[in-house]
């Protein structure tokens, strides 16, 4: 994903929230003090089939879909807290993306033991970037944005966590995308969670269409997605 392609849709991210694309400058601003270079070679997963897994109520029993036939055949790639879910279950990840913004502890745990985790910074989010990335492991960090990126932080695509799991497994060279524990429809969440993932099923929508690939965690749901904010292809 070029930034060049993403912008437009950001922009309409911004709009749609309200957010301040200054804020989200200022955060990655000050995440690219503390990153380092990152070898995006360790997360070549060319030609490869992976899981990626959110956070959602459905995870629980979306682990019994995660049978060894399904983790032999690639990487799995973890949306915030689901990297703890799976790893209570037993199940290594190969990368975590999070903004931070629930479980520092787990991201400190998986640099330290050199997973490299995707760490997210935007305008709401400096307190965590100041006081959590400066105790990684910044050799297995790869700092991101969701603005354009700037020296070693860097833009897949992509909004929530969860789908820019998705993004940055596209960027990687992922043969197929397969997803566990996604929940569009959580009557849990309040109002502006709805709105993300609102965002989150649009921007699944997208990416399926860049990759001429078909998501089955989309299906049934694809004529009621709004994609007018998204670029005409």
């Amino acid at each position: 994903m070029q930034f060049e392609a993403w912008e437009p849709v950001y922009e309409a991210i911004l709009t749609d929230f309200g957010f301040d694309r200054a804020a989200d400058d200022r955060v990655r601003d000050i995440l690219a003090g503390f990153a380092e270079p990152f070898d995006l070679a360790r997360l070549d997963i060319s030609g490869e089939s992976v899981v990626i897994v959110g956070a959602g109520p459905s995870l629980e029993t979306d682990l019994d879909s995660l049978s060894d036939e399904l983790l032999s055949d690639g990487p799995v790639f973890a949306a915030s807290t689901a990297a703890d879910r799976l790893r209570e279950a037993g199940i290594e990840v190969d990368c975590m993306v999070t903004d931070l913004d629930k479980n520092p502890d787990t991201v400190r745990d998986l640099t330290a033991r050199g997973t490299p985790v995707a760490v997210h910074a935007h305008g709401d989010n400096e307190p965590l970037v100041r006081d959590v990335v400066p105790t990684l492991d910044a050799a297995n960090v790869l700092a991101t944005t969701q603005a354009a990126p700037v020296g070693s932080v860097r833009n897949f695509g992509g909004f929530t966590d969860g789908d820019r799991t998705a993004f940055l497994a596209d960027h990687c060279g992922a043969r197929r995308l397969q997803f566990v524990g996604w929940d569009f429809d959580d009557d849990s969440v309040g109002s502006m969670k709805r709105q993300k993932l609102a965002w989150a099923e649009r921007l699944l929508y997208w990416l399926e269409r860049r990759r001429n690939e078909r998501f089955s965690v989309l299906d049934g749901r694809r004529d009621a997605i709004d994609t007018a904010p998204l670029p005409v292809e």
